[in-house]
């Protein structure tokens, strides 16, 4: 047989799994596991031996208990290639059943003859092996198999458990074609194991046989009698009928006495009950219940096919009902007669009427242990399926999903808008909404989910609410309360047959989060007090979930808030390039992503985006302290490597401060970090750009080309020690860069490299604003449930206008002042900026006869015609000029208070050649500031009145 598309992951996983590759992310964990414990075990896939055992226990009560369900299976599947096996608790195949009945001659004698043992310790990874180590409904697909020989098929088993003890007494397990596999499948396994167990549970109680050999030995010595055996009379009634008629006659044998009642079932039928107690041999003393009905009834005595000389009927029993008052266990229904004769067994007590058996047994045995079972089998799943995530409102759902249909048909559950924000309600009575809607049918008649929910303060969930206490309403059609609250809403409710309610308030650490509330329709006995405790349980554990939910929500918000609140919440402006962002938290939890826009001097402008390793309140922190460190580190105007050399010295500052000097203090650090920076200047289109351990950016050029730079990695922050690399490209004008964290291409659930071309697929457009790619790329490439958080900045570069530069080169020769100040009273005219150019003219001044006086080599003048005016100077010089406060007497110190004084902002940049003093002046200079920045400076020269002459800084 030829693979399936679908069995190439598998098959691939298992052959790395067997050449010790990790496959986690490509296996199911029950698969996996198995493969793990087989492969401990020494077992190796072309090699698996199964021992064959003969002490088959044919014949025993699991057998019994199978038979008619595998015939009937078998028939299920008629003509098709499906092979139906059971198998003990040890694994040992027992009975086997095939759809198409020539399987039986060309499959291998381990698939058709009984006794091979498929235990996981022989057999590895297969159905009846993993469904007694998992104890579950489990699936096994192909390639899953461990062992080579049973790869082309696919297989499912459920263990089989004593009703009463829980025990796995075995396995039934389906084996198909993989292509058969179907979701319906699950439905058939589960109630042809529900249907053995019950059959086991007729076997169970030997005091109960003993009691039907009484019965039977009674009927044997009744002369009419002979030969005239008789169907139950409840095998011809129809379900509803027959249960209400077996809740009735339960409630005889839990009296534990002679009573005779007459029942009238909703058919039209009137069926009268008759108790009689009955002795074993052997002592046992118990009670038998008859039906006996008038025998013009024809409808009670169509004769129906029975299996004679067998005491008991193929067609199995209900599974005692742990819900009612005082149930039996009942034994399968046995043939009766029709009576003639007065106060016997089978006949009426005037002789006029036709009677068969209903139910035999003790009062009570086996009604407590069933109930018992159930509860605590509820209760425990119950505790691993309420509370699998930190949302209010799942959690919420997940109660209601595991009380319908075992405890209740219907369960609506309302939270104050207070408790799905994550906050502690102050009343819990006001603004409840409807949360949570959930039946065993869709057609619920209940306010609808989301809806605000008024109830009145007679209902039994207001009740319960400010009582907190559980209410029970048996029948809520003489419940004058509940029917108060809204008489339309109440007799709609009691159209679709809900008729009993249990109102839950959910308590946690004494304070009232909302009601549970739990509705009976399909079954016609009410709710009692067992109903109510279980159903308090369930409540009170989701109660605690709902809160830790509820407080997680709370704080994740504060968390996010403070994020938030971190992040940038505007750029200023500038014109280098045209921004556009997004950030994406991930699900589980806030996480220390951060980016940013810097507007540098001389036009320039420096992206950031870092990434802080782990989520919750210390990564968020500790992004606010990189962010902030980083803007401090852009105004020194330094390289992206050194910008990065700082910022790795602060990171491992942090750990240490956080850690102290023991290694052992269980400090965790910052743990890890990474950032890209990057500078680009629109007057050269150069990016210069440095990474310490982060994802390199995507370029993408004006006709859409896109390339990841090979940019040198560098270590992550805190490491300390090893220098960054700094990388220098050329950008066309329109170019985009695109800078992201990991979380956009890192993603357990799909490849790297294919999140890779994800992204350039949707990068790959020409002439696309930023804000459309920004949103091409959520759409593309962000994962359906982000694990991390995702920050994204795109940027598209502008170039400044050539017209817009202005440069100037002399020597350093101070007669040459005064011919840069005349060459810039002409540029700035030629721009249109004659009102500023008193005060550029005193700016440059000072700036170039401090370049002539105190720096070294050739010197340069520009001018940048931005949204402001940037004056330059640079000389060959490293030395940098440093604002004081001159005293009366000194001849020199007052220039840079000029410069400060007329500009928005001035600094130093260092090149590889030298020094670059800067200085940013608006474009309209406010009324009279030239001349109160310069009086000072000047009243100290005296006579002074040329700007050729004032003194260098």
């Amino acid at each position: 047989m030829g693979l399936l598309a679908d069995d190439i992951g598998p098959v691939l996983a298992r052959d790395q799994f067997l050449r010790g590759e990790s496959v986690e992310a490509a296996v199911r964990n029950p698969i996996l596991n198995s493969w793990q414990r087989s492969v401990s075990l020494g077992l190796s896939p072309d090699g698996c031996e199964l021992p064959f055992v003969q002490d088959l226990d044919i014949e025993g009560r699991l057998a019994r208990a199978a038979g008619p369900v595998l015939d009937r299976l078998r028939e299920r599947f008629a003509g098709r290639s499906v092979n139906v096996s059971l198998a003990d608790g040890r694994g040992a195949v027992l009975q086997r059943r095939f759809g198409d009945a020539s399987m039986a001659g060309r499959l291998p004698a381990i698939q058709t003859v009984p006794g091979f043992v498929f235990d996981e310790r022989f057999a590895g990874t297969n159905g009846i092996g993993l469904a007694l180590a998992e104890r579950r409904l489990i699936h096994v697909y192909g390639a899953e198999h461990f062992a080579e020989r049973s790869q082309a098929n696919a297989c499912s088993a459920i263990p089989v458990r004593d009703p009463l003890s829980g025990r796995i007494e075995g396995v039934l397990c389906l084996g198909y074609p993989h292509t058969d596999v179907a979701v319906a499948l699950d439905i058939v396994m589960s109630k042809a194991a529900g249907v053995i167990e019950q059959r086991l549970l007729d076997q169970s109680s030997a005091r109960e046989r003993s009691l039907l050999q009484a019965y039977l030995d009674i009927r044997r010595r009744l002369p009419a009698a002979d030969g005239q055996p008789v169907e139950p009379v409840t095998s011809r009634l129809d379900p509803r009928d027959r249960m209400i008629l077996e809740e009735r006659a339960t409630e005889l044998i839990s009296a534990a006495q002679r009573a005779a009642v007459e029942v009238a079932l909703p058919s039209g039928r009137r069926v009268t009950l008759v108790s009689r107690t009955v002795t074993s041999s052997s002592g046992v003393e118990g009670v038998v219940v008859e039906a006996v009905v008038p025998t013009s009834d024809t409808r009670l005595t169509a004769p129906t096919e029975i299996v004679t000389g067998t005491p008991y009927s193929t067609t199995p029993a209900p599974l005692a009902d742990a819900r009612t008052p005082a149930r039996a266990v009942a034994t399968a229904f046995v043939p009766g007669t029709t009576a003639r004769t007065s106060g016997t067994p089978g006949g009426t007590p005037d002789g006029t009427g036709a009677g068969g058996l209903v139910l035999v047994g003790e009062a009570g045995v086996g009604k407590y242990a069933v109930a018992a079972r159930r509860r605590l089998e509820l209760l425990s799943e119950a505790s691993t399926r309420i509370g699998t995530t930190l949302d209010v409102s799942r959690t919420a759902r997940e109660l209601a999903e595991m009380a319908v249909p075992r405890l209740a048909d219907f369960v609506t559950i309302d939270l104050p808008e207070a408790v799905l924000r994550g906050d502690e309600p102050t009343d819990p009575t006001r603004d409840l909404h409807r949360t949570v809607v959930h039946g065993i049918r869709d057609d619920c008649p209940f306010y609808p989910e989301g809806e605000r929910v008024h109830l009145q303060p007679t209902t039994p969930q207001l009740r319960c609410l400010t009582g907190g206490r559980t209410v029970l309403e048996p029948d809520l059609r003489s419940a004058a309360g509940w029917i108060a609250q809204s008489r339309a809403n109440a007799q709609r409710i009691l159209a679709h047959n809900v008729h009993s309610l249990i109102a839950v308030p959910l308590l946690a650490r004494g304070i009232a989060l909302g009601i549970a509330s739990f509705y009976r329709a399909r079954d016609p006995a009410p709710f009692g007090d067992d109903d109510r405790s279980l159903a308090q349980e369930l409540a009170t554990r989701a109660a605690i979930c709902i809160d830790n939910a509820r407080r997680y929500t709370r704080e994740h918000a504060m968390v996010l808030a403070l994020q938030h609140s971190l992040l940038p919440q505007g750029f200023p402006e500038q014109n280098a390039v045209e921004v556009a962002h997004r950030y994406m938290p991930a699900e589980s939890g806030v996480g220390g992503d951060w980016f940013d826009v810097i507007p540098l001097s001389s036009a320039r402008v420096a992206l950031v985006v870092g990434d802080v390793v782990g989520h919750g309140l210390h990564a968020a922190a500790t992004m606010g302290r990189l962010r902030t460190a980083a803007r401090n580190f852009a105004e020194l105007d330094l390289p992206p490597d050194e910008v990065l050399i700082h910022l790795d010295n602060l990171v491992g500052r942090l750990d240490r401060e956080e850690c102290g000097d023991d290694p052992f203090s269980g400090m965790t650090g910052i743990i890890g970090a990474t950032c890209l920076y990057v500078i680009y200047d629109p007057t050269s289109q150069r990016c210069v750009m440095a990474r310490a351990g982060h994802c390199p950016p995507a370029l993408v050029l004006p006709d859409g080309a896109v390339t990841f730079p090979d940019l040198p990695a560098g270590p992550p922050l805190g490491l300390g020690g090893l220098p960054f690399e700094t990388a220098e490209f050329r950008l066309p004008e329109g170019s985009q860069l695109v800078l992201y964290t990991d979380g956009l291409i890192e993603d357990r659930d799909r490849d790297f490299d294919t999140a890779l071309e994800q992204l350039r697929r949707a990068l790959a457009h020409p002439n696309r604003p930023p804000e459309e790619t920004c949103q091409a790329v959520v759409e593309a490439v962000v994962p359906e449930h982000p694990a991390d958080d995702i920050a994204l900045l795109v940027a598209r570069t502008h170039t400044l206008d050539p017209h817009r530069v202005a440069t100037w080169d002399l020597p350093a020769d101070p007669s040459l002042v005064s011919t840069v100040r005349a060459a810039v009273a002409r540029q700035l005219a030629a721009w249109g900026l004659d009102e500023i150019c008193f005060d550029i003219e005193l700016l440059l001044s000072e700036l170039v006869t401090n370049a002539v006086r105190y720096g070294s080599g050739p010197i340069q003048v520009r001018l940048l015609y931005d949204r402001t005016l940037t004056c330059e100077v640079s000389d060959t010089s490293s030395t940098a000029p440093h604002l004081r406060h001159a005293a009366t007497t000194d001849e020199g110190g007052r220039g840079l208070f000029l410069v400060a004084r007329l500009s928005q902002a001035w600094g130093t940049r260092y090149t590889a050649e030298g020094k670059v003093i800067w200085a940013e002046c608006a474009l309209e200079m406010p009324s009279g500031k030239a001349g109160e920045a310069a009086g000072p400076a000047l009243d100290s020269f005296g006579s002074l009145g040329s700007f050729d002459d004032i003194p260098a800084i």
